[in-house]
């Protein structure tokens, strides 16, 4: 299976985009044997004057982006929050069942569009607190790592 970190706005060269980069490639390596694939995808923010318009013209680009049969999950503070080893479970259960590409979309500034939250067969909270998405990319390419690592069984998870 193919995951896909899908966020709107640039990573800048420097410690975040390192960081991310650095975690995706982990995952990339190790995911192998667990039968899982990762990518990341960038769209810009939208200029537009309202938050609404903003929001629906990312949401567009989200949309347009998706492999047509993906899972959508989308990062969104009224998501679910689940522990790594639900989340490792959540991933192993799409695998196993035959889906082909889980997209991970993170919004901008001013959060995902209705037309993306619609779209999503999973909305995912990292906890009740609003992060910059700069470091949502991060916590989201961890837990990916990590969820990598519960599935082989190796003691990088520990908890």
């Amino acid at each position: 299976m193919k995951i896909t970190i899908a966020a709107v706005g640039r990573l800048k060269r420097g410690p975040e985009r390192d960081i991310a980069e650095r975690l995706l490639s982990r995952a990339t390596a190790a995911g192998r044997k667990a039968g899982l694939t990762f990518a990341s995808r960038e769209c810009p923010e939208s200029r537009a004057g309202s938050v609404r318009t903003r929001k629906d013209q990312e949401a567009a680009t989200l949309v347009a982006m998706l492999p047509e049969k993906a899972v959508v999950v989308a990062l969104d503070e009224s998501g679910k929050t689940i522990d790594s080893r639900r989340f490792a479970a959540k991933i192993a259960e799409w695998r196993d069942c035959g889906v082909a590409d889980t997209v991970f979309v993170i919004g901008g500034p001013d959060g995902l569009g209705g037309a993306l939250l619609k779209r999503s067969e999973f909305k995912l909270a990292l906890g009740a607190m609003t992060w910059p998405h700069q470091l949502v990319r991060i916590m989201l390419a961890e837990q990916l790592y990590r969820a990598v690592t519960i599935l082989l069984g190796h003691p990088y998870h520990r908890g």
